[in-house]
C-alpha cells in the first residue's frame, strides 16, 4: 500500500497543525476543566474547511477525502479530543449519509449549511437499551399521510445541544426487526422535539452530549433519508466510516501524550539525571512511539481504501480497536512517566487519559471491533 502524501494532503496536515497549536491548545484545558462548548474555535474549523472536509465542494465541503480528514483530525486530537470528536460527528456520522443517501433538496437544506461550517449536525441512535445491539431501537415513527409522528428517546447524543438538526433512527416496522428501521431528518425547534439535558462526562468535556425526547414530533415524510427500512443500513454505513475518525482520534490522543511525556522525561531529574536515561522510562517511551506508529498506519490504510473506494469495514474495525487501545495505553503510562505530576491538570496528561476513554466506546467498542473482525476472518458476515 503507498502511504505517500499528495502535496494537497501534507498542506491539509500542516494547517491542521498550526491551527490545533495555535488556536485550540492554549484553551484545551480550560474548556475541559468548565465544559464549555468551544464555539468560536469550532467556527473557525468551520472557516477553514475542516467541518465538512469529506464532502464534495458542491455541497459546502472541502471534498479533501478520507486520508485528507484523517491527517487533519489527528493534528486537532492532539491538542483536544473535544474539538475532535465535534468533527468527526458532523463530516463522518452526519455529512457523509446525507452525502450519500440524501436527495439534492436535502443536501441542499440539511448537508449545506453543516459541511460549510455555518451549523452542526449530530446522529441520534443510541437508545437506553439500544447501544451495542442497535437493532433493538424502540423509538417509533407513524405514517401519518405526508408526515411521520415520532415519540421515543435517543442518549448520548454527540453535539446534540449545538445541532440544526439529527439524523434519527426509528422503527417505522417493528415486525421487520433491524429491516424495520428508517431514518429521518428533524430540525431543532420541531414541536415535540426537547433536549431535556446534556450530560456531565469523565472526558471531552467541551463537546456537548445530549439527550433526546420526542412526543408526538411530526416530522415531513419528504424529510425521510433513504427510503422507508433502509435505516439500518444507513446507520451502519455511517457507523463504519465514523470508525476511521475514531481512531484518528486516538492516534491524537496519543500522540499528545507520548509528546509530553517525551518533553517531561527530558526535563525531570531524578537521581541526579533526566529520567529520560532510566531504563524503564525509555523502555515505555519505545512502546508508546511503536503502538502509536502501528495506530496511525492501521488507521491510514483504512483510509486510504475508502479513498480508493475499496471495501474498508475489516481495515476500520481494526484501527478502531488497536487505535483506541493504543490511546488508552499510552495515556495510561503518559501518567506513570509523569509520577505524581501526570496526576494533576497543570500537566495535561490526565485530560488525555480522560479523553482517550471514550475511544474504546463510542461507534462500537473495542468488544464489538473484535466481533466484526473475528466474522471476517471466519469467512462469516457482521
Amino acid at each position: 500500500m503507498k502511504l505517500e502524501l499528495t502535496d494537497e494532503q501534507q498542506m491539509v496536515q500542516t494547517m491542521a497543525r498550526e491551527f490545533a497549536e495555535g488556536e485550540i491548545a492554549p484553551i484545551a484545558g480550560e474548556i475541559d476543566r468548565e465544559a464549555r462548548y468551544p464555539h468560536e474555535t469550532v467556527k473557525r474549523m468551520g472557516e477553514l474547511g475542516l467541518m465538512g472536509i469529506v464532502i464534495p465542494e458542491k455541497w459546502g465541503g472541502a471534498g479533501a477525502g478520507a486520508v485528507a480528514y484523517t491527517l487533519a483530525l489527528i493534528e486537532i486530537a492532539k491538542a483536544c479530543g473535544s474539538h475532535a470528536v465535534i468533527m468527526s460527528v458532523n463530516n463522518s456520522l452526519y455529512g457523509e449519509p446525507i452525502y450519500r443517501f440524501g436527495d439534492d433538496r436535502q443536501r441542499d437544506k440539511f448537508l449545506r449549511p453543516v459541511a460549510s461550517g455555518h451549523e452542526k449536525g449530530c446522529f441520534a441512535l443510541t437508545e437506553p437499551q439500544a447501544g451495542s445491539d442497535a437493532t433493538n431501537q424502540q423509538t417509533l415513527a407513524v405514517r401519518d399521510g405526508d408526515h411521520y409522528v415520532v415519540n421515543g428517546r435517543k442518549v448520548f447524543v454527540t453535539n446534540g445541544r449545538e445541532a440544526f438538526a439529527a439524523l434519527v433512527f426509528c422503527q417505522t416496522d417493528r415486525a421487520r426487526g433491524h429491516h424495520g428501521i428508517t431514518a429521518l431528518l428533524i430540525e431543532k425547534g420541531t414541536p415535540g422535539f426537547l433536549v431535556p439535558k446534556t450530560e456531565d462526562k469523565l472526558g471531552i468535556r467541551a463537546s456537548d452530549t445530549a439527550e433526546f425526547v420526542f412526543e408526538d414530533c411530526r416530522v415531513p415524510v419528504a424529510n425521510r433519508l433513504g427510503e422507508e427500512g433502509m435505516g439500518f443500513r444507513i446507520a451502519m454505513s455511517a457507523i463504519e466510516a465514523g470508525r476511521i475518525g475514531i481512531a484518528a482520534q486516538a492516534v491524537g490522543l496519543a500522540t499528545g501524550a507520548y509528546e509530553r511525556s517525551l518533553r517531561y522525561a527530558r526535563e525531570r531529574k531524578s537521581f541526579g539525571v533526566p529520567i529520560a536515561q532510566h531504563q524503564m522510562v525509555q523502555w515505555m517511551l519505545a512502546d508508546m512511539a511503536t503502538t502509536i506508529e502501528g495506530a496511525r498506519l492501521l488507521t491510514l490504510r483504512a483510509a486510504t481504501l475508502k479513498d480508493a473506494g475499496q471495501s474498508y469495514r475489516t481495515a476500520a474495525s481494526m484501527a478502531k480497536l488497536f487505535a483506541s487501545e493504543t490511546a488508552m495505553k499510552v495515556t495510561t503510562d503518559a501518567i506513570q512517566v509523569h509520577g505524581g505530576y501526570g496526576y494533576i491538570k497543570e500537566y495535561e496528561v490526565e485530560r488525555y487519559f480522560r479523553d482517550a476513554k471514550i475511544t474504546q466506546l463510542y461507534e462500537g467498542t473495542s468488544q464489538i471491533q473484535k466481533l466484526v473482525i473475528a466474522r471476517e476472518v471466519l469467512g462469516g458476515r457482521e
